[in-house]
Parts: C-alpha cells; sequence; structure tokens
C-alpha cells in the first residue's frame, strides 16, 4: 500500500512488500500520516548529499531516489528510498525479521514518517510569520540521521562554510577513511576508526584547518569512548559531552539535537540562515521570537530554512 499526500487517516506501521527484484532486494511501501511534503525533503536530502557517500537523483515518472549504504547491527547494505508524489518506498535486500524492522526504524526516523501534521501544522498555522510557509509546504518534515556519529561529523565540517564546501570536505573525508561497499558507495568511517586518526592526517587529507581537525578527532574519540549521539540519549547529557569538546558550541550542540536525537522543539537560535529568515540581528532575538512556537520549533526552523535557503524543488515536483 503506497498512501497518498493528501492520507490524512490514521496512520498504519504495517509496511507492505511490492514484491522482489534482481539480486534479492525487496520493495516496501512506507505508510505515514499525510500530507507528505516530499520535495521539500527530498531538496533537504540533496543539499546535504555527499559525493561517495550518497546518491541523489530525479525517477522516471516523478519524484526523487536517495542511495546510500546504512549499518543494520553488524551488516553493511545498500538501500534506496524513493520520494514522490504517492509516498515513500524502500529498496533494500532481503533481511531477517529482526534486521528488517530495524532497518525500517531507521529509514523513518531519517525522513520524520512518524510525524503527525494534523497536529503540528494547525499550530503553527496560527502565527503571521510561519501561516504562509505551512500553506506551501503542508505536511514539511524535519529530516533526521541514518548514523548520529556521520551526522555529528558532517556538522563539524558544515560549520561556518557553505553546504557546497560541507559536501567537499565531507567527500574528501570517506573517500580518505571510509570503507568501500556495494553499489559503488563508501561507508562513513566509524568513530573508533577516526579517533585513531592523528589530527595531522585528517587536515591532510580532507583540506580543513587544524583546530576542525582536532574537533573531528575529538568528536570521534569521544562517540568511541561512549558519548550517546543517537535517538533516545538523554539530551542534557549529549549536550554536555558534545559542549565539552574543543570547537563545539551552541548551535552545533542544537542542531544535533534537532537532526540525531529527535528533539522537536531544538532550535538553533544563532544560526545566520534562520537571524536572516526571521529579520532579526542576534540569536537571542530569534530565541525569543520562537518561544511561542513551543513545543514544534524545529518544524518552524525547517520551513524557515526552506524558504531561505534550500534548492527549488527538484525535478518532477
Amino acid at each position: 500500500m503506497t498512501l497518498t499526500g493528501e492520507e490524512t487517516g490514521k496512520e498504519t506501521r504495517e509496511e507492505k512488500f511490492d514484491g522482489g527484484t534482481a539480486g534479492g532486494a525487496r520493495t516496501r511501501s512506507l505508510p505515514c500520516r499525510g500530507p507528505l511534503a516530499w520535495a521539500p525533503l527530498a531538496s533537504a536530502l540533496q543539499a546535504h548529499a555527499v559525493p561517495g557517500l550518497e546518491r541523489v537523483t530525479p525517477k522516471a515518472g516523478g519524484g526523487v531516489g536517495v542511495e546510500r549504504l546504512l549499518t543494520v547491527g553488524s551488516t553493511v547494505v545498500p538501500v534506496k528510498v524513493h520520494l514522490h508524489p504517492d509516498g515513500v518506498d524502500l529498496e533494500a535486500p532481503a533481511l531477517p525479521r529482526p534486521e528488517e524492522a530495524a532497518l525500517i526504524t531507521t529509514v523513518r526516523a531519517w525522513l520524520d514518517l512518524d510525524a503527525n501534521p494534523g497536529v503540528v501544522d494547525p499550530f503553527l498555522a496560527r502565527f503571521d510569520v510561519l501561516a504562509p510557509l505551512v500553506r506551501r509546504h503542508p505536511g514539511l518534515r524535519v529530516p533526521g540521521s541514518t548514523d548520529g556519529f556521520e551526522t555529528g561529523i558532517q556538522t563539524v565540517l558544515g560549520q561556518q562554510v557553505s553546504l557546497a564546501a560541507a559536501r567537499t570536505f565531507g567527500a574528501r573525508l570517506v573517500a580518505a577513511f571510509g570503507e568501500p561497499g556495494p553499489a559503488g558507495l563508501t561507508a562513513f568511517p566509524s568513530a573508533h576508526r577516526l579517533a585513531a586518526v592523528p589530527a595531522e592526517e585528517i587536515q591532510a587529507a580532507v583540506k580543513i584547518t587544524h583546530a576542525r581537525a582536532r574537533t573531528v578527532r575529538a568528536l570521534a574519540a569521544a562517540v568511541a569512548a561512549g558519548l550517546p549521539l543517537q535517538p533516545g540519549a538523554d539530551p542534557g547529557q549529549v549536550r554536555a559531552g558534545l559542549l565539552a569538546l574543543p570547537g563545539i558550541g551552541p548551535w552545533t550542540a542544537d542542531y544535533l539535537a534537532v537532526r540525531v536525537l529527535g528533539d522537536r522543539d531544538a532550535y538553533p537560535a544563532d544560526d545566520l540562515v534562520l537571524k536572516r529568515a526571521l529579520g532579526v540581528g542576534t540569536g537571542r532575538e530569534a530565541a525569543r521570537l520562537s518561544q511561542p512556537w513551543r513545543p514544534w520549533r524545529s518544524y518552524a526552523l525547517f520551513h524557515l530554512w526552506t524558504q531561505a535557503a534550500y534548492a527549488p524543488a527538484p525535478s518532477g515536483a
């Protein structure tokens, strides 16, 4: 079953299987509460896609495909996600039931498929600055993460640079330290792998400053030592652990609370694009304006970011 963008009924979590494909892959339709603003979600994924790690391509007949490797237990598997006007499809190898359930849980969190637009959209539409954005993109989702450590390192590489520069840095890091996998894709290096690499080697391979390379290595060492950068972790513990590292400040901690921890009230108030979108000069002003939007500030954030920063809707939207 594939839910349409107009579906507003009670969500069902029973994923449906559309059969197999060559090589033992299976296509699953992932239901969600509608509407689903698939095109802005695809644009956000495309804006952050790292060459070698992910492929984002228009699909025949409409929609966008995202390909990458995901780790399920101790196995790395290639997955393809198809975002289109009728919903979301996942293509992945056939797996034992526990691993399949874990994979689907990861993808649902990554694409925010358990969101309830019927609650979020009417709430945000009460505010003048957000109402036209909600009307333009009903059912907007907050992109999550397939791996908290990967998102953490990518966030560090993206500090104070453009998205294009962040993608370039990420591609260099993956090429230098990642593990080649199926489908011509590379798996992101593990925390233990990067923690064992000297900062000078990271700096030379990625072509970043020594300070940034030290932050990459420090974050890898912290996660390898047990910093729980993953959904369900205690937000206070994660925030304190992140802020104790060199080169990581409140913006990074708040951003990772949105993307990795799934905190739908997290809000990096000092973000430059956010402040420009709101027409304010300080993070304090951006935080003050956001107070009435609680507890859904991360959705407000992505509405504002979608309007101000992300690319136009992909081909086929």
